[in-house]
């Protein structure tokens, strides 16, 4: 079985997750810059079978789509170009940044560490893609 990738996609960065083969597990796989995202992508994709990518999509709290929405949906579009055998799909990434942020404050992690955006880029990842993965499970 492939693998799903799932994106954090953020102003500056962006955070990626994967899961195991047998889609059971998520983890965190990397935070890349912005601007080298596409190319992570492609080094990835021909190393590893992933036939679903995963993009978080960010609501404000009254369900209004925020200020990246759009930008994440076209660049969907781009990669879905440019990956056609992979399927795109997209996941409420609502507060998962801040429930990032409390995963690794419970984890006991040093302040230096609770202050690395990147970790928190790359948590937040990994909470969209076990929200998608729980969510196909139940259809």
């Amino acid at each position: 079985m492939s693998r799903i990738l799932a994106i954090d996609y953020g102003q500056k960065k962006c955070g990626v997750a994967v899961s195991d083969p047998l889609r059971i597990i998520a983890s965190g796989l990397e935070t890349v810059p912005r601007e080298k995202l596409t190319e992570y992508l492609e080094s990835y994709l021909d190393v590893e079978p992933v036939d679903i990518i995963v993009l978080g999509l960010p609501y404000h709290l009254d369900g209004n789509p925020a200020q990246l929405f759009g930008e994440i949906k076209n660049y969907a579009a781009e990669l879905a170009k440019k990956f056609p055998a992979v399927t795109f799909a997209f996941q409420d990434e609502t507060l998962t940044s801040e429930e990032a942020k409390k995963i690794i404050l419970q984890s006991g992690a040093r302040k230096k560490k609770r202050r690395d955006k990147s970790l928190v880029d790359k948590v937040s990842a990994v909470l969209i893609l076990q929200q998608y993965m729980d969510s196909i499970e139940k259809r």
